[in-house]
């Protein structure tokens, strides 16, 4: 049977099990974390029932945004991804999908997010929400991440927007201490996909991307990684500085950027893939716990 044949005949369950695997689920969910956290720390207290009822839906609105970027994402990047073994299971990949489904999926869950968040949280929120979607999936995706090894540097402003989605979405403005959660994730992103990158380095090969450690070399990487986890080390205590956070958060923070500078030096200093990639996990622990940290503090005390 041809693969068009196939692909007609797939049953439904089927069909929407490779959509849900275009949306990244993993990481979209880090995204509507970061961005829940931006809302809740936008708040001088607890969130009031209806102030919970904004929150839900404007997680709803910025998860069905970001899930129609990573689903252009995967359409734009098919035959990149089908050379990497780290990705050629996506369906737009495998050719699993037919383009045209992935188009209106993408569209679809655009379109959806956006009327959610202009009608039911901020016009503020959706205008981010959109730019964010274009930065990532179109001047990232065509533009940065074929043509430069600092890709990830630049284009790390995409990512590091949800907590400021979070902050518009609830405070309905965007102050200095959106600016300082979107600048601790984006330092902590060069690190984080670097690590990634290292212990990848023939997918990225393969796949003609300009990556750092395949235009650099691995010891040039490592010890850009390093470098960026003591600049992290210090942006991360940059709120309570500036009195957003106090002890609490203070001594987390130090403490998960600590771990995260002794992973990265010993990256450095005696590489291995395994060291990449206890590097890349403890970055996931360091975000997250960051986050939470703050969030704890905010609340506590």
């Amino acid at each position: 049977m041809r693969m068009n044949e196939f692909m007609l005949s797939a049953p439904p369950v089927s069909r929407w099990r490779e959509l849900w695997l275009l949306t990244k689920p993993g990481v979209v969910q880090l995204i509507v974390f970061c961005a829940l956290i931006g809302m809740l720390l936008s708040l001088p207290s607890w969130p009031t029932v209806g102030q919970w009822h904004r929150i839900i839906l404007a997680c709803i609105g910025i998860w069905l945004v970001a899930s129609s970027a990573a689903t252009i994402n995967c359409l734009l990047e098919r035959s990149i991804d089908a050379r990497m073994t780290r990705t050629s299971w996506r369906p737009t990949a495998r050719g699993a999908l037919p383009n045209w489904q992935a188009i209106f999926f993408s569209a679809a869950l655009c379109l959806g997010g956006c009327l959610l968040l202009a009608v039911f949280v901020n016009e503020l929120t959706m205008w981010l929400t959109l730019a964010t979607l274009i930065g990532y999936a179109l001047i990232y995706t065509l533009i940065l991440k074929p043509l430069t090894s600092q890709n990830i540097v630049i284009g790390g402003a995409s990512g590091a927007m949800p907590p400021v989605l979070g902050w518009a979405a609830v405070h309905g403005s965007v102050g200095l201490d959106a600016f300082l959660l979107f600048l601790i994730i984006f330092v902590w992103t060069p690190p984080h996909f670097w690590a990634l990158a290292l212990y990848r380095v023939e997918d990225y090969r393969r796949s003609g991307l300009p990556m750092l450690p395949v235009t650099h070399g691995m010891a040039y990487t490592a010890r850009h990684i390093f470098l960026y986890t003591i600049a992290l080390s210090i942006v991360s205590v940059l709120p309570v500085i500036f009195g957003m956070s106090s002890w609490l958060y203070l001594i987390a923070a130090s403490v998960l950027s600590v771990i995260f500078c002794i992973h990265a030096y010993r990256l450095w200093r005696n590489y291995s893939d395994q060291l990449a990639r206890k590097t890349f996990r403890w970055s996931l622990w360091h975000l997250a716990g960051v986050f939470l940290a703050l969030l704890l503090d905010h609340y506590f005390l």
